[in-house]
């Protein structure tokens, strides 16, 4: 029934669009006729069966051309308010507008169906780059903690290997933190699907920030340890759905984290100042060209400077700030540590509330 519905509504709109076209030509040919000769003023009803042609299709195209002709002879063509023709030549002129407008209607057609045409193929083409960089993408990013998974779990069954308590610990430590990051790597994807399928969904709630950090810093894991936290004074409430800045804060942690080195601490500064909350996030790592500062955001986008990776958590930490509304952007990190900072910025809220624990 809707199909139905959107199919007369395009025809009706066709069909208006056709009238006020010729309409409009008509109009023109009233308004040229003290400064132009009547006979060469019907080629302007080409122009009305082109645009037709081009917005509709040749099914309006034919009827628009046979239209032009009958409205130019009966208002233009002597005798004129008559569909009867005087002279020979105007005869002929009636014959060449309509084959005319027929022939550049058929071709503005055929025109509009290549180019549709060539844009499904365009698409297409871009769809399967898209599948190819995802592959690429991941392929790593599952390989790696697979890999690990598979030799800690081999070390574990194999009766060659004698494995003392200490060591044991070990392999289990290393198949959790592998599964976690193959559980970090599918919500990615996950939640890029759903921030390109359209605006994230949202639970606002108050929270403060320093809850949304410890939450994060849980996360992490034994890495957590490298996180250097610095509140500012009276930083105030955000309104924000908890889970999504959870996975914003994550994914920002997790990259200062992957470009610095083992050594090297994460500093996290909260601020406050102007209605926004600031969070500044410091790494120690090489740093991020000036030209990528904005690129790496993209999905499946990575520095120049960066290794292996999906290139997902940028792109769905930036998605997730803006759903509340928020931002995200990198700076240079100072001198002489060098590094990047990476900025979220998100509304403060002066309501007083009760907070969530």
């Amino acid at each position: 029934m809707q199909r139905l519905d959107t199919r007369w509504r395009r025809r009706a709109t066709g069909i208006a669009f056709s009238v006020g076209v010729v309409a409009l030509v008509t109009g023109g040919v009233f308004a040229l006729r003290p400064i132009a000769p009547v006979v060469s003023l019907g080629v302007l009803y080409v122009l009305a069966v082109v645009a037709v042609a081009v917005a509709y299709g040749l099914a309006y195209a034919i009827p628009v051309s046979v239209g032009s002709m009958l409205a130019f002879n009966f208002l233009f063509l002597p005798p004129v308010h008559t569909f009867a023709l005087r002279e020979s030549e105007n005869w002929v002129a009636l014959v060449v507008y309509l084959t005319v407008g027929v022939v550049v209607g058929e071709l503005a057609t055929r025109s509009r169906r290549l180019g549709r045409q060539a844009v499904e193929a365009e698409t297409l083409r871009q769809a399967d780059a898209v599948k190819t960089a995802v592959l690429h993408a991941v392929s790593h990013d599952l390989r790696s903690p697979l890999t690990a998974i598979r030799a800690a779990s081999e070390g574990l069954d194999s009766p060659a290997v004698q494995l003392d308590a200490r060591e044991r610990e070990e392999l289990f430590e290393t198949i959790r933190i592998e599964v976690h990051r193959l559980e970090r790597l599918v919500n990615n994807l996950l939640d890029l699907s759903r921030l390109e399928a359209g605006p994230a969904r949202r639970t606002p709630e108050l929270w403060t920030v320093d809850a949304l950090v410890a939450s994060a810093l849980e996360q992490l894991g034994p890495e957590a340890d490298r996180v250097e936290t610095n509140f500012g004074v009276d930083v105030g409430l955000v309104r924000v759905d908890g889970p999504q800045l959870h996975r914003v804060l994550v994914n920002l942690l997790e990259n200062a984290l992957k470009f610095s080195s083992p050594s090297d601490p994460i500093d996290v500064t909260v601020e406050s100042g102007g209605g926004r909350i600031l969070v500044r996030i410091r790494d120690r790592g090489p740093g991020i060209a000036e030209a990528d500062r904005e690129r790496i955001f993209d999905a499946f986008e990575r520095g120049s400077n960066s290794g292996p990776g999906s290139g997902l958590g940028l792109a769905i930490a930036r998605g997730f700030a803006e759903a509340n509304g928020g931002r995200i952007w990198a700076e240079p990190g100072a001198e002489p540590a060098g590094g990047s900072i990476f900025v979220l910025e998100l509304p403060a809220v002066e309501e007083a509330a009760e907070v969530p624990r």
